[in-house]
């Protein structure tokens, strides 16, 4: 890689698969497009060590790689290159102002003169792209260009996990942005003009994603997921993590596994729910939510959409990016749809190949 992070915004093209590596899994998908359809030609998703990843950042670069050899394998795919996505509380996004009449490389070197007003850290430990987004509206002479950088360490261990999985790293992207991609092959869903929100559950994080009618799409984190659900598993049945992560996703579990483990979990959903959207309203009044999107592995948990409809009066939805796409012969739609909440940036990253 040179100096660009190669590249968050680059458009793309040939075959390339999907990969997500989130705290717990690393999961694939591979698409294909005939005409205007799509087609889900591989997809799987395999188990990581526990620590192997934390919050976001790959902890055990071979036990990463380790994984997505299997899961290559498991899927059967014989594509090799692959986009990944770094987190977007690992990314600095900003729009600055340049000259109009700097080429690409003219704008790489003003950049570089003038990185320390842009960045919090050295320029050899960072990766950037820098896109034009068109004349800057209060600048004559100048166009506002998109920045985006992130720290280098963060995208050479995915290429160096990748590497070790059989895999090359074409295109690196950004977590949000991969989940609006794949957002839009569910948007016609919704009225044009009703704000959605999406709350993407994860293993340690939950992210609130909203979408108004117009400007810019508000974003927000919180430590919270779906691995405080495994860990209460593992202590009230004494398993170790993984073997709870199994369960729980084999729904392989004692019976008062529902009343004294799940529902006080969902009830912790709600409230984190609750919270978030309160956050969101406090400073955008004029955006009311219309409509929730879950996302991610816990939102697939049984009556949760439900739940969450009863307590906040607002109609919720479980994504499932893949329902109007056609399937391989090799792929368990059965076992797709189980997975499809957790499949959304998996699925954004597998869509750059159309870009």
């Amino acid at each position: 890689m040179s100096g660009y992070l190669k590249r968050i915004l680059k458009r793309d093209s040939g075959s390339m698969l999907g990969l997500d590596i989130s705290s717990t899994s690393v999961k694939l998908l591979e698409l294909s497009r005939s005409g205007g359809a799509f087609r889900v030609e591989s997809h799987g998703l395999e188990l990581l060590p526990e620590n192997a990843v934390v919050e976001k950042s790959i902890n055990d670069v071979t036990a990463v790689g380790e994984a997505i050899s299997r899961l290559v394998s498991h899927c059967n795919t014989r594509v090799k290159s692959a986009a990944v996505a770094v987190a977007g509380s690992a990314v600095i996004t900003k729009t600055i102002e340049m000259p109009a009449e700097l080429d690409d490389d003219e704008l790489e070197s003003r950049f570089r003169s003038l990185s320390g007003q842009h960045i919090p850290f050295p320029l050899e430990d960072v990766l950037f792209d820098l896109e034009v987004q068109g004349p800057a509206p209060q600048s004559e002479g100048q166009v506002e260009v998109l920045l985006a950088a992130c720290r280098r360490e963060n995208v050479e261990m995915r290429s160096e996990a990748l590497a070790i999985g059989g895999l090359h790293a074409r295109v690196v992207d950004i977590e949000s942005n991969c989940m609006q991609r794949a957002f839009g092959l569910i948007e016609e869903q919704f009225r044009e003009d009703q704000v959605i929100a999406i709350i993407d559950i994860g293993a340690t994080t939950t992210t609130l994603s909203v979408l108004p009618c117009s400007g810019i799409p508000y974003s927000r984190e919180q430590i919270f997921g779906g691995k405080q659900l495994s860990e209460e598993i593992q202590r009230r049945y004494g398993l170790s993590l993984e073997e709870a992560a199994l369960a729980k996703r084999e729904n392989d579990l004692p019976d008062d596994y529902e009343t004294e483990v799940l529902q006080p979990f969902k009830e912790a959903v709600i409230g984190q729910v609750i919270r978030s959207l309160q956050f969101f309203q406090s400073g955008n009044t004029g955006n009311e939510v219309g409509h929730i999107v879950l996302t991610g592995g816990t939102a697939s948990i049984s009556g949760l959409a439900e739940r969450v409809t009863a307590s906040l009066g607002l109609p919720c939805s479980i994504a499932n990016p893949f329902r109007n796409m056609a399937m391989s012969p090799d792929v368990s739609v059965i076992k797709l749809a189980k997975d499809a909440p957790a499949m959304m940036i998996a699925c954004g990253l597998a869509l750059r190949r159309f870009d």
